[in-house]
């Protein structure tokens, strides 16, 4: 062997043939070496997110951080989960491609791949810019800053020009699908916010970026093309709660950039959607809620004509994967535990009646034991898994519960004060694993069938392993470790849960048109053009005109109507244009 170039130095286990094994023994971890493993499981507790990585923030010595960490830590971390937190810091960086620096694909594997044909592109070997983004998140949660800020380098570089990412890409930024999922365009900005808030951005400015993508939320949102199973339009909670994030956050960022207007357009956006969550996703004495004696529950998500008179959808949303005749239902029939975001992403508090409903008929409806411990499904009537008999998923068939929801489901219990709950879900996940520490997309619920090699509670031909679980599990280790959820951001928290703020205006635009008005508030109205609006009240014969202004955001226009002093019942009437007309009707404030 020749090397290309000349080492001022060569040490053991980097070239060096060890010939004289007595000579090499164990020393102390340095920063970038690791102990051996009695040595680490010792230090689990104390060292946990820090030990094996060579990366600091430049701001703050590591020791201040360790030290903040162990006051902080609710509960000490058994010895068992060390091995498959370093397995998924392993999983982590072995996904990142190594000539497109910071793309990180969602699995190297291919589902149900016995099935699978040549001939089939695509799959899991390509970037969703989620899944990328909740990967890169827990890098940064283990340490990994520079690869995270490589990652935030790789979103810079892939953004489309108006503002959002495709559904998923190739590893070079060549779409391949083209859904539109409001999250995947929101999660870029919060994954900024989380590299500035570890001090790692150094000479990377993620502005003209964020500023393009909150751009295109409030030019487009709530309403979601896609929810984040890329299977429903409509407003989704989950789509929603991260939106409204993802917004507060830009909005800090475009006040740091001397862009105060902006930053002022954002808040106010972030302010009425927040308010319209429970109008849009929340419903009271359904089916589900009298079945589990609750007042009410957030569903999976709602048309997005849900608010007409006489909506089109009859109310009735598609249900994916299944066959004909069960393939829609009811909107307020399905649940999910994507309402857990809310309390994720800082929009509601955990102890929220609502919430707390919520999570009971989620467990009523979702929650199944296994042999492995309790797991949860997707939503009810999901069709993406195995067939009955074990039989490969094949465009139907019937979900199976997903291990990373238990993850996010203990995210949930940290948040509500229930830290040793969340440790034992975190137990949950690695006995999910596999033997070689691989975290699949499902588990098995039925019954065994060893002949194709399927057992309750483990691994099923899904993904294995799905990066976007081990990447749940990393930031759940280390979110037990400080004594608080890793990634919520804390704008939203300070915002809507320990100060809450009203919103002062409710917004109308086309393609989410709000048909009533809380009393004491304005109406503004948004569109995508310089245009005029007229609007009167009742049977008023002398209608105002108010010219849109340009927010200087690429497509958002905006005129603020004085609808502050109207009465309650009052009935607005609206022409937005040449053609838009619409009727608001001023509510009393709840």
């Amino acid at each position: 062997m020749t090397l290309a170039s000349q080492f001022e130095r060569i040490e053991a286990s980097y070239v060096r043939n060890w010939t004289r094994f007595h000579e090499h023994t164990l020393g102390p971890a340095t920063p970038g070496r690791t102990t051996t493993p009695e040595e680490s499981r010792r230090h689990a507790t104390r060292d946990l997110a820090a030990l094996a990585h060579d990366s600091t923030r430049a701001h703050e010595p590591r020791p201040r951080r360790q030290a903040e960490r162990r006051r902080h830590a609710p509960v000490e971390l058994p010895e068992s989960v060390v091995d498959l937190y370093r397995m998924s810091a392993a999983v982590l960086a072995i996904h990142e491609d190594k000539s497109a620096n910071g793309a990180m694909i969602a699995s190297l594997s291919i589902p149900w791949g016995q099935s699978k044909g040549d001939h089939e592109l695509g799959g899991y070997h390509l970037v969703w810019p989620r899944d990328l983004v909740n990967s890169a998140g827990a890098l940064i949660a283990l340490g990994h800053d520079v690869m995270a800020r490589r990652t935030l380098r790789y979103l810079l570089s892939t953004q489309e020009a108006d503002g959002r990412w495709a559904q998923n890409l190739w590893l070079d930024g060549t779409p391949y699908w083209n859904g539109v999922q409001m999250d995947e365009i929101a999660f870029p900005i919060l994954f900024a916010e989380l590299v500035r808030r570890e001090g790692q951005l150094a000479d990377v400015d993620p502005w003209p970026m964020i500023r393009r993508a909150a751009g295109f939320l409030v030019r487009e949102g709530p309403v979601t093309g896609q929810d984040r199973w890329e299977e429903n339009a409509g407003y989704s909670p989950f789509s929603i709660a991260v939106q409204i994030a993802a917004l507060l956050v830009a909005a800090d960022f475009a006040e740091q950039a001397g862009e105060p207007a902006v930053a002022a357009v954002l808040r106010v956006t972030a302010d009425a959607w927040n308010e319209g969550i429970e109008r849009w996703t929340y419903v009271t004495d359904s089916t589900l809620a009298r079945q589990c004696n609750v007042a009410g529950h957030y569903v999976r998500i709602a048309p997005a004509d849900v608010a007409a008179d006489h909506p089109a959808s009859g109310g009735r949303i598609p249900i994916r994967n299944r066959p004909p005749g069960q393939d829609e239902a009811p909107y307020d029939t399905i649940v999910s535990a994507d309402a857990l975001a809310l309390v994720r992403f800082g929009l509601r508090d955990p102890h929220d009646p609502r919430i707390v409903d919520t999570v009971k008929v989620i467990d009523a409806t979702l929650r199944v034991r296994t042999e492995t411990g309790p797991a949860w499904y997707r939503y009810n009537m999901d069709g993406y898994g195995e067939q009955s008999d074990g039989s490969p998923f094949d465009t139907v068939g019937a979900g199976r519960p997903w291990p990373l929801l238990a993850g996010e489901r203990a995210h949930y219990e940290l948040a509500a004060g229930h830290p040793q709950t969340a440790l034992q879900l975190l137990g949950v996940m690695r006995a999910q694993a596999s033997d070689g520490g691989m975290l699949p997309e499902q588990v098995w619920d039925g019954p065994d069938i060893p002949a194709l090699e399927l057992f309750n509670g483990r691994a099923t031909g899904s993904a294995m392993p799905l990066v976007w679980a081990h990447a749940e599990y990393a930031k759940l280790v280390r979110s037990l470790h400080d004594g608080r959820v890793f990634d919520m951001p804390q704008q939203t928290y300070e915002r809507y849960v320990r100060n809450p703020q009203s919103a002062e205006a409710a917004l109308w635009a086309p393609h989410a048109r709000c048909r009533e008005l809380p009393a004491g508030r304005r109406l503004r109205v948004q569109t995508t053009e310089p245009t005029s609006v007229w609007w009167w009240v009742g049977d008023a014969l002398d209608p105002r005109r108010v010219e849109t202004r340009d927010t200087t955001l690429p497509g958002v226009w905006v005129a603020d109507l004085g609808t502050a002093g109207l009465p309650v019942g009052a009935v607005i009437h609206l022409l937005v244009g040449a053609t838009e007309q619409a009727i608001v009707v001023v509510r009393a404030e709840e």
